[in-house]
């Protein structure tokens, strides 16, 4: 098995919600020798360094390059790495008869329904009061411990006619039968993190899908998981990035949390996370205001996010001359609307790359009848002024608790990143 295909099933095993993500992203850089920046000290960059920055969940990888930054500009990759999927609401439990039940609240657009009867685990991060200080901490449960079961076909009849479910009543997420005593899901984290279930004062929780990545099809050439979109370009960029060696460039790989959920936030795209790190980038290396604003003209944002690969049993919902195929290579993506930023400046320099790297690239557009998702390209466009292209690898159920995509279009993504990025 290819290494980077190795490492990306790692990872998406590691990686159940953003905050182990994020975990996994530092992990790898550190491995590879990034060094952290703290928002709250001065910076003391060098030239053909390597840093990170870590907001929260979200985090920047950097590395400085030999020639001059106001020349150059900065050569920026970004992708998200929360999915669409359900949120436990704390403080909800609560037992009918012998049951206990968590009450859950949609994160994103999730397709519901590939979330029922399957075998879900619980992760996020609590926390937790050890005497001196709360400290937060991740949590991963690490075992299959909810279901959200369908009423059987006998008491549902409708349920192959297009039932839809209730996001308040249907989708609360069992997680005992039997006698209970006190919060027994408090009393598992606290297990887990082997401290008693009074030093928990918060959770913030997620199910998610239990089964494993997989590689499938009659070539080994598919990818089965969950949360795929967008941990699958996430990973393609980190590693791009840990493989630049002194680069003439400054590049910067930056990988967002909450996209899913419009970007708004402390570590959103919508945020001043971005504008800042090159803001003082730019005077830790010794540019002046014009100097700053020089390196921002020439710089270029490739957007990575997921894209719909033709689906042979839905060709109704596809644009015909602008279907990508499954391992047909990279996918520029257009959009009137502009809710993908590509413009034809933007989309020669992508396919470009693609060439030199001698991968494919194909095209996509949504049919004009329907609407299309949206990324981060548009957002940090707006908000720094410079050109993006909008990209991504093709796949199939996007939002669904378990996803494809393909194999060779994992790997030539990361060959046109690395390019990028040399």
């Amino acid at each position: 098995m290819n290494n980077y295909i190795r490492d990306l099933l790692s990872f998406l095993d590691a990686s159940p919600t953003s905050v182990q993500a994020s975990q996994q992203i530092v992990k790898r850089l550190e491995e590879r020798g990034f060094v952290a920046l703290d928002e709250g000290k001065k910076w003391k960059l060098k030239p053909g360094a390597k840093y990170y920055l870590r907001r929260d969940t979200s985090v920047v990888a950097l590395v400085t390059g030999s020639q001059p930054l106001a020349k150059t500009g900065f050569q920026l990759a970004a992708a998200h790495i929360d999915s669409p999927g359900l949120k436990l609401k704390p403080s909800s439990l609560k037992t009918d008869g012998n049951v206990a039940r968590v009450a859950v609240e949609v994160y994103g657009g999730p397709i519901i329904s590939s979330w029922i009867d399957r075998e879900l685990g619980i992760a996020g991060r609590a926390a937790v009061n050890y005497g001196k200080e709360v400290r937060v901490v991740p949590v991963d449960l690490q075992k299959p411990v909810a279901v959200i079961p369908n009423a059987a076909i006998h008491l549902n009849r409708e349920v192959n006619n297009g039932f839809i479910y209730n996001k308040q009543v249907h989708l609360q997420a069992i997680v005992d039968v039997g006698r209970q005593e006190g919060d027994p899901l408090k009393a598992a984290v606290a297990k887990s993190l082997q401290v008693k279930p009074e030093q928990i004062v918060e959770l913030e929780l997620f199910l998610y899908d239990f089964a494993k990545a997989a590689l499938g099809g009659l070539q080994g050439n598919l990818l089965f998981s969950g949360r795929l979109d967008n941990l699958g370009m996430s990973h393609a960029i980190l590693s791009a990035i840990m493989a630049s060696d002194k680069p003439k460039a400054t590049c910067a790989a930056v990988l967002y949390d909450h996209e899913e959920i419009g970007s708004e936030t402390r570590q959103g795209a919508g945020s001043s996370m971005l504008s800042v790190v090159l803001d003082r980038m730019g005077i830790s290396l010794g540019l002046d205001a014009e100097e700053r604003h020089l390196a921002l003209s020439n710089s270029f944002l490739i957007s990575a996010d997921m894209a719909h690969a033709y689906h042979p049993s839905y060709p109704e919902k596809y644009e015909q001359s602008c279907s990508p195929v499954m391992n047909g290579g990279p996918v520029i993506k257009w959009q009137a609307g502009h809710k993908y930023a590509t413009t034809a400046a933007s989309a020669q320099r992508f396919a470009a790359l693609c060439e030199a790297a001698k991968v494919p690239c194909q095209k996509f557009m949504m049919r004009s009848d329907l609407l299309c998702g949206s990324t981060v390209g548009p957002i940090v466009s707006a908000q720094l002024g410079i050109p993006v292209v909008d990209v991504g690898d093709p796949l199939w159920a996007m939002h669904s608790a378990r996803e494809t995509a393909g194999v060779d279009d994992h790997l030539a993504m990361i060959k046109v990143l690395t390019r990028f990025y040399s």
